[in-house]
């Protein structure tokens, strides 16, 4: 049993700040108690976020490199359309771990619609959430955009509202950042200098002008709600899928992605101690089951088990489960 919290520690002042002021009672007593076993320091503008590295690890894929981790292809299994020789005529096999890989043929890209908007100092991403996109309207955008994908080996495929594939061969080795990477931030830091990233600009400048100009978008604006006007890609790479084991004994507890990305520490705050007080308790009761927590932050991420403890650690036992401390490293 393995336990992934993302968005567990902010790097922000504001977030610092509401990080210190934590009541975490349950986490206190886990980290007092449980044993350090793995650590990630990685760094803010990784393209790649530190809980797709953890869980990445956690599925046993390994030596993959920063934006190419294929979440793509594992999502587009989950709305069935995984890359298969029915599907594709493209053919599988399993590496050693039982994880499924793709053997030639297009990867996979997530295409999620978004909305930019630009200041006095950058363009950034709202979180798409904030769209509001019904299906009707999702399939009214798929439709215009379509035609776009439709030459030099490129297609678009369905998979739901808010979630749509991108196929092409270039995608298994053009590195993408993680749209939780991209949001509320500067988009030119995010867009890969990657030989294969032209023809994404491209796509991406000729789907901004048609979404401009689109009807539903002045529907959209007479309702007050925000304009569709651009997409973001990832999640590329060589296509694979995680071994059905590994990946059911993983849970990821999400509650604190939303507030983060809003940078609305008052309501990350609340729902860090409705976690606490809800979810913790029953790890820590866990111990005969091997359990592992692991904490996620902007840079790096660091995960925790049940193991026997040296003597030193209980004379350092109040300081090792002070959550302020275990957040602020990460």
């Amino acid at each position: 049993m393995h336990l992934l919290i993302p968005f567990a520690a902010p790097l922000s002042e504001a977030g610092q700040s509401a990080c210190r002021g934590l009541a975490l009672p349950n986490l206190a007593r886990l980290l007092a108690r449980w044993t350090c076993v793995a650590r990630d320091a990685g760094e803010a503008f990784s393209l790649s976020t530190p809980q797709e590295r953890a869980l990445a690890a956690a599925w046993g894929w390994t030596g993959l490199a920063d934006g190419l981790l294929p979440w793509a292809a594992v999502a587009a299994s989950d709305d069935g359309l995984a890359p298969s020789a029915d599907h594709d005529g493209q053919t599988t096999s399993a590496d050693h771990d039982g994880q499924t890989t793709s053997a030639g043929g297009p990867s996979w890209g997530l295409v999620q619609l978004c909305h930019w908007h630009a200041d006095a100092q950058q363009v950034a991403v709202s979180d798409p959430a904030g769209l509001r996109l019904d299906e009707a309207g999702a399939r009214c955008f798929f439709d215009a955009l379509l035609p776009l994908f439709g030459d030099d080996g490129w297609s678009l495929h369905w998979g739901s509202a808010t979630r749509w594939y991108a196929r092409h061969a270039s995608l298994a080795t053009l590195p993408t950042a993680s749209l939780d990477r991209v949001i509320g931030r500067d988009v030119d830091i995010w867009l890969q200098s990657h030989p294969d990233a032209r023809k994404l600009r491209r796509l991406q400048a000729e789907a901004q002008m048609l979404l401009h100009a689109h009807p539903l978008n002045a529907e959209r604006d007479a309702q007050g709600l925000p304009a569709v006007n651009s997409f973001w890609l990832s999640g590329t790479g060589v296509s694979a899928l995680p071994d059905p084991a590994r990946r059911a004994a993983i849970s990821v507890d999400a509650r604190l992605r939303a507030p983060a990305l809003a940078e609305d520490w008052a309501a990350w705050g609340q729902a860090w101690q409705a976690l606490d007080a809800e979810l913790l308790p029953a790890w820590l009761d866990r111990p005969a089951q091997a359990p592992t927590l692991t904490l996620c932050g902007e840079r790096g991420a660091q995960s925790w088990a049940p193991q026997a403890r040296p003597l030193w650690r209980r004379w350092l036992g109040p300081r090792l489960g002070n959550p302020a401390l275990a957040l602020a490293a990460l």
